[in-house]
């Protein structure tokens, strides 16, 4: 069994696009410099992300991901495995069968830690199937350690409308419940105009909110922001030890760094940014993310 100090390895299921950084093109450079080993698993294999006029590309079933699997099964890989992180997938049957592969390696390794980005959508409107929600509520959710949803996506999977603080933390029980130990709310419109609001709660422990000043102008927008946070956070939690308050502050440090470098690189002109133009500047961004210099703190609620 892997030894999870010496030998840190994601499997990490979620979608790749040959241009630009979203999914696993996101996830697997910041995790191999905080010292993860990482085995990306591809839900899509896309030209770009969908942000852009168009995007071609085919969409993995869930045959072709068994397939996959069960070669890591046969060789004996299972046990190497000390995290499991998803992302976006577009299939229903894809997802129920991250389910089956989950559990195989808790088997294996009954240390494994699974974060779960349940990507569905953002801003009022889902870009996946309809089908997915209930297999994420009811089968994956469940299986989950770390959950990092957006304000939408809490409200898809608990069924509540999420528009005041108060809401936000009966949601996190409504996680808690289900036995998810840590549910981090990556973005969410509560807070004052201008300004973004992440939350963390953990079971039967701290209880965190944190202000965020969104950058650049209020119609710019980011491709894969919600990647990023996951993958920082899967590494920044294992590095601090269970100190949930190191690895958030470390976390949305890094990804405003990102942000903050991507916009200082936009054209300064009237045009309107290109798709291309908001691709975030990761490789650009090694050193913030190598050692994130915390500007914004966390703030304890309860």
């Amino acid at each position: 069994m892997a030894n999870s100090e010496t030998n840190k390895r994601v499997l990490s299921i979620q979608s790749h696009v040959v241009h630009g950084y979203v999914g696993n093109k996101m996830a697997t450079y910041p995790l191999q410099l905080l010292g993860f080993d990482v085995d990306p698993l591809n839900s899509v294999q896309f030209s770009n992300h969908t942000g852009y006029k168009c995007f071609k590309g085919p969409i993995s079933t869930e045959k072709e991901l068994a397939n996959i699997f069960e070669g890591l099964e046969e060789n004996e890989l299972l046990s190497q495995y000390t995290h499991l992180l998803t992302g976006y997938i577009g299939n229903p049957l894809f997802l129920r069968q991250v389910g089956v592969i989950l559990k195989a390696i808790r088997k294996a390794n009954p240390n494994l830690i699974y974060v779960c980005d349940p990507v569905m959508g953002d801003n009022g409107s889902m870009y996946v199937p309809k089908e997915l929600l209930p297999v994420y509520r009811d089968e994956i959710i469940p299986l989950a350690d770390i959950i990092t949803p957006n304000q939408y996506e809490v409200e898809l999977l608990t069924g509540k409308e999420v528009r005041s603080e108060e809401a936000v933390w009966q949601a996190m029980d409504w996680f808690h419940q289900r036995g998810i130990k840590t549910v981090v709310i990556s973005s969410s419109d509560l807070g004052e105009p201008g300004v973004l609001r992440a939350f963390l709660s953990q079971q039967n422990g701290a209880r965190l909110s944190m202000d965020i000043p969104k950058q650049g102008g209020k119609d710019l927008f980011f491709t894969g922001t919600g990647d990023l946070f996951a993958a920082l956070y899967l590494a920044h939690s294992h590095a601090s030890k269970g100190d949930v308050t190191v690895a958030f502050e470390k976390t949305i440090a890094t990804l405003q760094a990102v942000i903050k470098r991507t916009v200082s690189s936009l054209p300064g002109t009237a045009e309107p940014v290109q798709a291309w133009q908001r691709e975030l500047k990761l490789v650009q961004s090694k050193q913030e993310i190598e050692q994130p210099q915390v500007l914004l703190k966390a703030k304890r609620v309860n």
